[in-house]
């Protein structure tokens, strides 16, 4: 663990904690790690009662994830559970190149009125479903469809000349309902070419557990890329959390999770992912394999058994109230101002969460203190202003 902590260089300086949950839309809510559960399939019902769940107990936004499995369209899904909420933000993952720019503008800006203006967006990178494609093509594709986005949704017209694209047209439907650029951008990745990206375009650049001394390298050089281009960043992290009222229980609960895990069974559900073979799944991978004790611990506190059976976030942070807490505030301190939170099920521990951590949380909204969310009703083509 570090032993000095100090914050790098973000947009947000004010020791907040955005604190979000997340709802499963691509098939992995269980009771038991490596078991699918027939009881919490990914349909609307599950995945909408566990976002209205998040809503009642405070959470300030939602992730839902996108994969090419069994499970939901997000942006569809988006859309069927916007009209049933009233305060929460769907933080919605959009895969670049499934859409052409101008109308994922367009769609991504009738969801922002829907929502009136609670939303944020998680752009993914990643292959198109089906294909394997060059990395340079894909950070190429995922750099032009952020500019795209960007002009349509704060220019009167959308003139773009790059590799990919070559659009030059109005952009009127395509305003959204938040100002001062629209929908803030999340991003997240490893490789070089990700890195860039969230750089140059983002907003926060989203993170998945590793050590402190790993994470801290990561934001620096992350903070020193965005100012080459006279930006700063927000960091998030998507991180499982396990909290009990004591440690000893909060372990106990683990060894319950993994008490029916099968390694082959686990490999065949890891396999189902697109990205099970990416370059931050397998620093994942490797940080568990060559750093973890006998339990599965990199860190007091972070177990990373669960990346035995989910490709991606692999961690959690296991212990009673006041230990999540003081790594939490290590974090914030770093320069974490998003946290992304899940739990084994995910309706049943985020009760379990809110109980004994979010009311001692600095909780807000990043989209709110960036002054993109309006007090009052935007006049754009979908409300108010004149037609042209």
């Amino acid at each position: 663990m570090l032993t000095t902590l100090t914050t790098v260089p973000i947009r947000t300086p004010q020791p907040i904690a955005e604190i979000s949950w997340f709802s499963d839309l691509c098939g992995g809510d269980t009771e038991y790690l490596g078991v699918l559960d027939n009881t919490r399939r990914a349909n609307f019902n599950h995945s909408g009662d566990i976002v209205l769940n998040a809503e009642r107990l405070g959470f300030s936004k939602v992730l839902l994830p996108s994969a090419y499995t069994v499970g939901q369209d997000v942006l569809t899904f988006a859309a069927g559970i916007g009209p049933k909420t009233t305060r929460i933000n769907l933080l919605t993952a959009v895969r670049t190149g499934e859409m052409h720019p101008p109308m994922l503008a367009r769609t991504i800006a009738t969801l922002d009125h829907i929502l009136k203006g609670r939303l944020t967006i998680n752009i993914i990178n990643s292959d198109l479903p089906g294909l394997r494609e060059d990395p340079a093509l894909r950070y190429r594709r995922c750099a032009e469809t952020i500019e795209i986005l960007q002009q349509a949704w704060t220019s009167d017209h959308i003139h773009f000349k790059g590799e990919l694209y070559n659009i030059d047209m109005p952009s009127d439907p395509a305003k959204p309902y938040q100002q001062n650029g629209g929908p803030l951008l999340y991003f997240g990745g490893t490789s070089e070419g990700a890195r860039e990206v969230c750089a140059q375009y983002c907003d926060t650049f989203l993170m998945w557990p590793e050590t402190e001394e790993s994470m801290y390298a990561t934001m620096q050089d992350m903070s020193a890329r965005a100012a080459r281009y006279g930006r700063t960043l927000d960091f998030g992290l998507r991180i499982h959390v396990i909290p009990r009222d004591t440690e000893s229980q909060a372990k106990a609960y683990v060894k319950k999770l993994m008490s029916k895990f099968d390694e082959q069974r686990g490999l065949e559900i890891r396999a189902r992912s697109e990205d099970s073979r990416s370059l931050g799944v397998l620093r994942q991978d490797k940080l568990r394999d060559e750093l973890a004790d006998a339990e599965g611990y990199i860190e007091p506190l972070l177990w990373t058994g669960i990346g035995k059976v989910f490709s991606g976030c692999g961690g959690a942070l296991v212990g009673d109230p006041d230990q999540i807490l003081d790594k939490l505030h290590r974090y914030m301190q770093m320069g974490f101002r998003a946290f992304i939170f899940s739990g084994f099920p995910l309706i049943e521990e985020a009760n379990e969460f809110a109980r004994l951590l979010l009311h001692r949380l600095p909780n807000a909204s990043l989209s709110d203190l960036q002054n993109r969310t309006p007090a009052l009703e935007p006049a754009t083509p979908l409300t108010t202003a004149p037609l042209r």
